[in-house]
């Protein structure tokens, strides 16, 4: 390309620094209603600000917000003394800089000579009046040709002209547009009620009360990244000094997954009864359930333990979720590894069951994959590694306590973003009361 004949100074607006800058609206979200193009096979382009030179910057913020209702989008100062100002139509379809002159750019012959800037509306007259009975000075009232439109000419304090302009087939558009934006944001506000609504009832789904086991101290906790989830954690109450600690990941976010999270819990709780003797049986017809109830992507990772207080045994069967870790009271670590594969994605599914002991002093962690996967601005995750530390610093912390300590280490690490729900169960053998 060749060298453009009359480059930026280095001294000017390109190597000058801020010292302050104000605005008094989100322009960003006002210029975001003037529509988005949704063809993009081209190169993106669209009208940033128009240049209006002024003799004083801040008698035309006066003129323009005061007397015409603009919003104020930028009022920027910078180290050298300049001044950089930009105002918009409420609508924020428009932007006019208000720029004062540069003399060594022999600019000050623009002052009331910008070029004329015109306006479309969809009441010229409503425009006329509201703004003639503010002090503004139109040069040219409005005029209705015979080829249709009306139009009217004003000028700033400097003698800039603008120009209203209207059409009735601009108003038909300026009134369909209005009802479909007013249409949209009702969909939009039942959608987040809606939405709302079913967070709450997903809330209720988790666990309102812990079955009282001797000597265990257990709780729960999850953190969805979104209103709703498919995170999910549940304990079933099994009998006497039986409770089963359940965790589960279901595939996807959002509503799909919350709901096919609901059907999960629905399918466990109803036949938990059944689990006292025939762990295997159970999970399998809650596979059964879940295949067939749900579409052939849908499916779950699943961590199913069943805590027997009197053979101080866990039972377990983990379905494709990751392991569960018992930390013991000497220190080493127990993995209790995958022992069949997820839930609901095959008809022909076979469980398979493992056990292992929980002694006092003994602690088991259940977590889903937005514990160790989430991750921070370097892209490194929090780890397996991270998780087991933190269990070890503060294992000697309430199961709550130490749950909601671990959850807030997990959401430090990934600030300011959540991806994934973080869900964890902490179960403790405790020394029994007396």
């Amino acid at each position: 390309m060749p060298e453009p004949k009359n480059p930026l100074p280095e001294s000017g607006w390109m190597s000058d620094k801020i010292v302050s800058a104000a605005q008094e609206a989100d322009f960003a979200a006002i210029s975001n209603r003037s529509g988005v193009r949704l063809d993009g096979t081209g190169p993106y382009l669209r009208l940033h600000f128009a240049n209006v030179y002024v003799r004083d910057q801040e008698r035309s913020i006066r003129f323009f917000v005061d007397q015409l209702g603009f919003t104020l989008i930028a009022d920027v100062t910078f180290a050298s003394g300049n001044r950089w100002v930009e105002v918009a139509p409420p609508d924020g379809t428009a932007v006019l800089a208000l720029v004062i002159p540069r003399t060594d750019w022999n600019e000050e012959r623009f002052i009331g000579n910008s070029g004329l800037v015109t306006f479309l509306t969809e009441d010229v007259e409503g425009k006329y009046r509201e703004w003639s009975e503010r002090g503004v000075h139109f040069p040219i009232p409005p005029q209705s040709p015979s080829w249709g439109g009306t139009f009217c000419r004003f000028e700033d304090v400097d003698g800039n002209a603008f120009a209203l302009a209207g059409f009735d087939d601009v108003t038909r558009q300026i009134d369909a547009r209005r009802q479909a934006l007013a249409e949209q944001m009702e969909i939009e506000q039942r959608a987040a009620q809606e939405l709302e609504i079913a967070k709450q009832v997903q809330a209720r789904l988790f666990p309102q009360r812990l079955p009282a086991i001797s000597a265990l101290d257990y709780a729960g906790v999850c953190v969805q990244a979104r209103s709703v989830g498919g995170d999910y954690y549940d304990f079933l109450d099994l009998g006497p000094d039986r409770v089963a600690l359940v965790i589960g990941d279901i595939a996807g976010k959002g509503m799909a997954a919350a709901l096919l999270m609901a059907n999960l819990q629905a399918n466990l709780r109803s036949q938990c009864v059944s689990a006292m003797d025939h762990l295997e049986e159970f999970l399998g017809s809650v596979n059964r359930l879940l295949f067939q109830n749900t579409a052939t992507s849908s499916y779950a990772t699943l961590f199913f333990a069943e805590y027997d207080h009197r053979l101080e045994r866990v039972r377990y069967a983990n379905c494709g979720h990751l392991s569960g870790l018992i930390l013991r009271r000497n220190g080493t670590l127990e993995r209790l590894e995958p022992t069949c594969t997820v839930v609901g994605l095959f008809e022909d599914w076979k469980c398979c069951v493992s056990e292992s002991r929980l002694d006092e002093g003994d602690l088991l962690a259940l977590y889903t994959d937005g514990v160790t996967e989430s991750s921070d601005s370097s892209d490194e995750e929090f780890g397996e590694v991270r998780l087991i530390e933190e269990l070890r610093s503060h294992r000697g912390l309430p199961s709550a306590e130490l749950a909601n300590t671990i959850v807030q280490k997990v959401l430090h690490f990934s600030a300011p973003d959540q991806f994934d729900d973080i869900t964890l169960i902490i179960a403790k053998r405790v020394a029994a009361q007396r």
